[in-house]
């Protein structure tokens, strides 16, 4: 299960765990690459070269030497690497820096892919070229080990670029979050429209009790206009009739 911190990371300046470092799928992979890799080049160095009839070292995978220093080489690097990648876990809960840490887990999954291909490359070479060899008077047992620990390498490589893979992933999801979350609590509440009503008992009539566009009623109320009598009406017109005549 991946942590909570960035990129798969624990918060920085949180105290250091011994325990729960090694118990750290990275850095158990990385023990097991770190293994693997001095066994191969353990096996080679020791026993891949025999001296022919002029005295000149050959290698023991059908005379290539090429095949033993591929075998060496990827294997040395393979044992340095290793050690980089378990003392960078150490110090990628220390990296404040979000930019800091996806570099470190961009290294940490190409590196280890490309290693994972590599191993690969290594396993179908010295198998080819062990299958033509003669024989040796000794040795043997070496060179079968070398090529069956560079197929067992080729796992622990992509397990930890897979896992590199998803911490880059969590670390591009955690950029895109939104910076905010959903308040639990609010369960309604007073609506920003005007004309709408809330049935869980926000405003449901408008806070005036006077008609829209009605100026606001003062304190003192104003006599309703009423029209005169219709016979007031009629007298007042005769009068006026009568006096343009």
């Amino acid at each position: 299960m991946m942590e909570e911190g960035a990129y798969g990371g624990g918060k920085a300046g949180a105290p250091f765990d011994p325990l729960s470092f090694v118990q750290r799928p990275q850095v158990i992979l990385r023990a097991v690459t770190w293994l693997f890799s001095v066994i191969i080049f353990g096996c080679i160095s020791s026993q891949g070269w025999t001296k022919d009839r002029t005295g000149k070292e050959t290698c023991l995978y059908d005379g290539d030497s090429n095949a033993c220093n591929y075998g060496v080489g990827i294997s040395v690097i393979a044992f340095m690497a290793s050690i980089g990648f378990i003392v960078g876990e150490y110090f990628f809960e220390q990296m404040s820096s979000i930019k800091t840490r996806k570099h470190y887990v961009m290294a940490d999954m190409g590196f280890s892919g490309f290693w994972s291909f590599l191993y690969f490359i290594g396993f179908c070479y010295l198998t080819n070229k062990w299958s033509s060899a003669p024989t040796p008077p000794y040795g043997v047992n070496n060179m079968q080990a070398a090529i069956a620990f560079s197929f067992f390498a080729i796992f622990p490589w992509a397990a930890a670029a897979y896992l590199a893979f998803m911490r880059y992933k969590q670390g591009a999801d955690q950029a895109f979050a939104p910076s905010y979350e959903a308040d639990p609590t609010n369960m309604g509440g007073y609506n920003s429209y005007p004309d709408a009503t809330d049935p869980e008992g926000g405003y449901s009539q408008p806070p005036f009790t006077g008609q829209p566009g009605q100026p606001p009623q003062s304190g003192m109320q104003q006599a309703p206009h009423t029209r005169p009598p219709r016979c007031v009406r009629t007298f007042f017109v005769a009068q006026l009739v009568s006096l343009k005549h």
